[in-house]
């Protein structure tokens, strides 16, 4: 994607409620920080993260394609532990 996809993205994106679903959900779109860019950074990011564990659904674990085509993930290099009990979930206590 361009610098253009990306601004275009995130104008069209940020603050979307407009939902399938009824909820008080809205979308926050924000610019990643420069050690989350490019693929080495985010094989490093997920390799060794509990995301990664054999207790998560393949359809929930980043996905690496090569020319399109998914290919495997790199090994980990670390002992994965399993995402704790609340992952993907937000503290609502605010």
């Amino acid at each position: 994607a361009s610098p253009a996809d990306a601004t275009h993205f995130r104008a069209h994106f940020g603050g979307f409620r407009q939902w399938a679903v009824r909820t008080s959900k809205v979308c926050n779109v924000s610019w990643a920080s420069a050690d989350q860019q490019g693929l080495e950074a985010n094989i490093e990011r997920y390799r060794n993260s509990s995301v990664m564990h054999g207790s998560v659904a393949e359809e929930h674990r980043p996905l690496y394609l090569l020319n399109g085509v998914p290919v495997n993930f790199p090994k980990k290099t670390k002992k994965l532990w399993p995402p704790h009990e609340s992952f993907g979930c937000r503290a609502s206590s605010k």
